[in-house]
């Protein structure tokens, strides 16, 4: 049979601000868990106040959480003393269910043996059922009381995923039964990014994720070409030397799913891969995410506290990640992104307007086929590296959002039927207010093969210009900041208004044709 457990406590002291503040996370997690090795939650009775425990007086609000067979619930709300008088209620009826054998262990967090606790810590004494939980002066209390506490830690340094996980791995030790963390993923989607560290492991998913960092340096870049304010050059300068930063926090927590503590990791790998660049934050974030899930639980094994193996597996696994990046691998994940760029540029070099006009045509393929986020978004990110701005992100914002908006001028100007001005307008606002979602062409494209050659000539066109200008740029802002973030502001404005042009005259031509063919058939 399932063993059955039970949560008691409170949102503490400390703890407080390390989670505790937020219950509906704090209990979901330690469900997941408790879910995930096969046990199962009988009743839950916790406080939670809205101030730390350590300052709260008899009037603070606070609400009284528990079971309800399914999930945790708020079933109260008002004074801390009116909701502790409700929770001494529970806590008889949970004392009553532990006489009766109904629950085999005992969760602490922060709880209350000597008050909204004490009923059923005593009848847990009595039935000498296993214990395990967080809180120094509440677990001493506990154990003075008889309770057979087989493991205990503090809550600084941690987590409410890394005590959640140290609770139930102590409970799943004691009984002898097999327990796989629940890792990755959220409390309310407990099934997502499950399976082995390695199957986490994705490049595509930490850039995305790191998107918002590269906007970030590239709008340092506009603020140091404006007259007087050339001094935000160093700000830009330090803000390239942050993204191997970046990535590696993003990397470690992903690839984790242990959140603080792997954020923890991937910095201080960031910071030691530096000069490994983009490649070397991204290897090394790896890295530290692998290691922080197996120092965790090596410390967890050895008996270690909770404390103590959030400390060891956030420092030594980010130290240990970034050195190997700052001794070995950093030189050649450099050399690797030098080479990248090498490439492109002497192909540049050859023949700019041919290799924009092919990057052109090649673009909405790309993202079709699902190509755009494992190989495009990459190369950008590793030209924005060095200059803060992109070839390939130039045909990015040419060719992508800027046919994607012409397309959607088109059908709000001149929509081949009403309906179709509907749908067209979110994703014109969209293209030009946040240079993303270019998906937002597809109904359009997908149904006429017109619209769809239109597109990917469209594309080829303003490839070539940008091309012909030779101009590096980005997506992802305002099509009205995009030119400020270019090389050339002139040849890049020119190369958008050139494709988003073409591909609203394709459009609206195609449109006037479907017209026709639609009054025909009426006739």
């Amino acid at each position: 049979m399932q063993k059955k457990v039970v949560i008691l406590g409170s949102s503490g002291g400390n703890l407080y601000n390390l989670g505790g503040k937020d219950p509906n996370a704090l209990l979901g997690e330690l469900i997941r868990q408790i879910q995930k090795a096969d046990m199962t939650v009988s009743a839950i009775q916790f406080i939670a106040a809205e101030a730390s425990m350590d300052h709260v007086h008899p009037t603070t609000k606070a609400s009284l959480w528990t079971w309800d067979g399914g999930s945790a619930g708020k079933v109260f709300s008002g004074t801390l003393e009116e909701v502790n008088a409700e929770a001494v209620k529970e806590d008889e009826r949970i004392a009553a269910c532990i006489e009766n054998d109904g629950i085999d262990g005992v969760i602490l967090v922060s709880a209350d043996p000597e008050g909204a606790n004490r009923q059923a810590l005593h009848a847990a004494a009595a039935k000498k059922l296993a214990a395990t939980g967080t809180g120094g002066t509440s677990m001493a209390k506990a154990q003075a009381m008889g309770l057979n506490v087989v493991a205990v830690s503090g809550t600084t340094g941690t987590t409410n995923r890394t005590r959640a996980i140290a609770n139930v791995f102590a409970l799943s030790k004691h009984w002898g039964l097999k327990y796989q963390p629940a890792i990755g993923g959220s409390v309310s989607l407990p099934e997502a990014s499950q399976g082995s560290v390695w199957s986490r492991i994705s490049v595509r998913g930490v850039l995305m994720a790191s998107l918002p960092g590269f906007i970030a340096m590239a709008l340092t870049l506009i603020l140091s070409k404006i007259p007087g304010l050339e001094s935000f050059e160093n700000v830009f300068n330090l803000m390239i030397e942050a993204l191997p930063v970046i990535v590696a926090a993003v990397a470690a927590k992903q690839v984790s799913g242990l959140e603080e503590v792997a954020v923890v990791a991937g910095v201080i790998t960031g910071v030691l891969s530096v000069k490994g660049g983009l490649i070397g934050g991204i290897i090394g974030g790896i890295l530290a995410g692998v290691l922080v899930q197996y120092l965790l639980m090596k410390c967890l094994k050895l008996g270690f506290p909770t404390t103590t193996a959030n400390i060891v597996s956030g420092g030594i696994s980010g130290l240990l990640a970034g050195l190997a990046i700052y001794l070995f691998i950093g030189p050649l994940a450099i050399m690797l992104g030098d080479a990248v760029r090498y490439v492109i540029n002497t192909a540049l070099e050859i023949n700019s307007v041919l290799c924009g006009g092919i990057a052109g045509l090649l673009i909405w393929p790309a993202i079709m086929g699902g190509m755009y986020h494992g190989a495009i978004l990459p190369i950008i990110l590793l030209e924005m590296e060095k200059t803060g701005n992109s070839f390939l992100g130039a045909i990015d914002m040419v060719g992508l959002v800027m046919v994607s908006a012409g397309i959607m001028l088109a059908n709000v100007v001149y929509p081949r039927v009403k309906d179709d001005r509907t749908l067209a307008a979110p994703g014109l606002f969209i293209n030009m207010v946040f240079g993303t979602f270019v998906e937002a062409a597809y109904p359009f494209m997908f149904s006429s093969k017109f619209v769809l050659g239109g597109a990917l000539a469209s594309a080829c066109i303003g490839g070539l210009f940008v091309g012909f200008f030779n101009v590096r740029g980005t997506a992802y802002v305002p099509s009205i900041v995009a030119p400020t973030l270019s090389s050339d502001w002139l040849g890049f404005l020119i190369s958008m208004a050139v494709s988003m042009f073409s591909a609203f005259l394709f459009t609206v031509l195609a449109n006037k044709i479907a017209r026709s063919r639609n009054r025909t058939s009426d006739q």
